[in-house]
Formats: C-alpha cells, sequence, structure tokens
C-alpha cells in the first residue's frame, strides 16, 4: 500500500470530520477529547472488528480489500471524489476500468479535435498536475500565454501560485487556488510516487503558506462545473460559466470550456477580447509533435 504516512493522515482527517449524529449514531454520555469520531465507531459503522481498524489506521495493517474500503468510505460519509482517493492512497483498483499509468501527456485526439473548433470562447486541456497540454487563442489571451512559457511552465497550479498578477485576474484567488490544491491532491493519491508532482507540490509549499495550509487538510475535490470571475487588464471584469468535459477511458485529461450569458456584459467583453486578439494574434498553440524554439514537444509533457 503506497504511502502508508497520506492514508492514516487522510482516514484520520475524514474521521475528525463527522459527528456520531451525522454518522446515525446515538448520542454517548461524556465529553469527547477529540472532535468527530472515535475509531471503534468507525470500526462498528465499518463492520470491521476494533483492532484491524485502528492498526489500518496506524499504518500496521496493508492491503485492505476493496470490501473494506467500502465500508470506510460508508462509515466516514465520504463523497465520489474522496472515495476514489481513498481507493488510490491504498492501492486498490475499485473497478476494472481503472488503470495506474503514468505515461508522457500528449492531448487526447478527440479533446484536440473539440478544442480547434472552438473560436469564440477560452477553453483548455487539462492534464495530470494541472499541466496545460493546450489553450486556444482566447484562453491564452484571457489568462496567460502558455505557449510563450517554459514547458515546466505550463501548469494553472504554478501560475495560480507564483505569477502575482493571477492575483489581480482572479477576484476570487482563494477559491481557485483552494480548489487546485484539492484537484493535485486526487492527483498524488493516483500516483504517489509521480516525480513531477512531488516537486510541484514542493516547489509551491516552499513558495505560499496557503498553499501548505491547504495541503495539510488533506482535503479532495475535482469540480466539473461552475462559474468564475476574471478581472482582465484590458477588456476588465467578466464572470464566465465553466464546464470540463472528459472522454470515455481517458481519466487524466479534460477540456475545459468558458462561457459567458448570453447577452452579458460578460459576453460583450469576451468579444472585445476577441477583436483584440485578432489585431494582435498571440501564437496559435501547435497540434501533436509539434516542438517550441527549445526544442521540446508542447504536447508531451
Amino acid at each position: 500500500m503506497a504511502g502508508n504516512t497520506e492514508f492514516r493522515d487522510f482516514l484520520a482527517s475524514r474521521r475528525s470530520r463527522i459527528t456520531p449524529e451525522r454518522a446515525g449514531l446515538a448520542a454517548k454520555p461524556g465529553t469527547r477529547r477529540v472532535p468527530g469520531l472515535r475509531r471503534e465507531e468507525v470500526a462498528e459503522l465499518a463492520g470491521l472488528s476494533v483492532d484491524y481498524y485502528v492498526r489500518l489506521e496506524r499504518g500496521r495493517a496493508t492491503n485492505p480489500s476493496a470490501s473494506v474500503l467500502d465500508g470506510i468510505a460508508r462509515a466516514l460519509r465520504l463523497d465520489e471524489a474522496e472515495r476514489a482517493h481513498l481507493f488510490d492512497l491504498a492501492g486498490v483498483t475499485p473497478d476494472a476500468h481503472r488503470a495506474r499509468r503514468n505515461p508522457p501527456q500528449r492531448p487526447h485526439p478527440g479533446l484536440l479535435r473539440v478544442l480547434d473548433t472552438i473560436e469564440h470562447v477560452p477553453a483548455m486541456i487539462f492534464g495530470r498536475r494541472m499541466d496545460v497540454l493546450a489553450a486556444n487563442r482566447l484562453a491564452r489571451a484571457l489568462i496567460i500565454d502558455f505557449d510563450a512559457l517554459p514547458l515546466r511552465d505550463r501548469n494553472i497550479a504554478r501560475f495560480v501560485f507564483l505569477d502575482p498578477a493571477a492575483r489581480t485576474l482572479y477576484p476570487d484567488w482563494a477559491a481557485v487556488a483552494e480548489d487546485i490544491v484539492y484537484g493535485l491532491r486526487l492527483d498524488a493519491g493516483r500516483d504517489p510516487h509521480d516525480p513531477r508532482l512531488t516537486e510541484l507540490v514542493g516547489e509551491l509549499t516552499v513558495a505560499d503558506p496557503d498553499f501548505g495550509r491547504w495541503w495539510s487538510t488533506h482535503d479532495v475535490r475535482r469540480r466539473t462545473g461552475g462559474v468564475k470571475r476574471f478581472r482582465h487588464p484590458i477588456v476588465g471584469a467578466l464572470t464566465l460559466h465553466y464546464d470540463r468535459l472528459t472522454v470515455p477511458d481517458v481519466t487524466d485529461q479534460r477540456l475545459s470550456i468558458y462561457s459567458p450569458e448570453p447577452g452579458s456584459e460578460s459576453a460583450q467583453a469576451l468579444r472585445l477580447l476577441g477583436d483584440w486578439t485578432a489585431a494582435d494574434p498571440a501564437p496559435q498553440a501547435p497540434g501533436p509533435g509539434h516542438t517550441v524554439p527549445d526544442g521540446s514537444s508542447i504536447t508531451e509533457v
């Protein structure tokens, strides 16, 4: 079981966040020394012996079965993202379609074809570690010209935490940054030995105390849609809906599309941004196999 410490800390953090009442247990007399459920209560709810659960949470029991993890997930009221993270930390594949692999990243051809058709709203393809694998012209104009960055810096987490411009671009910077941390937590559960992810987490922990604080909560989250506000230096304020699309059997890439309400001021601002980029276009993102000046492939990271 990879990362006993991570597994142990995640269980303890989830246990501390759920009350006996929420778990469906009758309140017992006496004062609790710590918040949340006791280990014996989790064991009872999960249908496990107290001794086994205690050893599991302390990292002394290894290789729990899928049924054991299912019981713990139910006992702790884990949501879908948290349950997947628990299985990842335990090194257990919950179904036959989830495979562990960490090949070089190239934009999925299907996602890239869709991206190439999107001209009037910003869109980007994200891979593991929040790497930006491709971005259309409006996305590069709205956020940052990823094509102009060194390959290792084409990463939305690095931009949000390390570039001061991000705090101006995102009026709700803390919410955006927090979601990024929780998404990276999911990636760490899937591949705890990814050296580039380890390097990224270490770099951001040193650079920004907020990152370290959010990382230490062990929270996980992957949003599939919502609303983001932007404050662009040229066209001003925009409020855009975002949707994250995936394709079957590709769990580590997603296409994010940012759309305004029709007829809104944000739609007008986006048209102005499009006109500005058309008059002074940023370089287009090359397709698979193209290279940037340093010889690195933009689509293999």
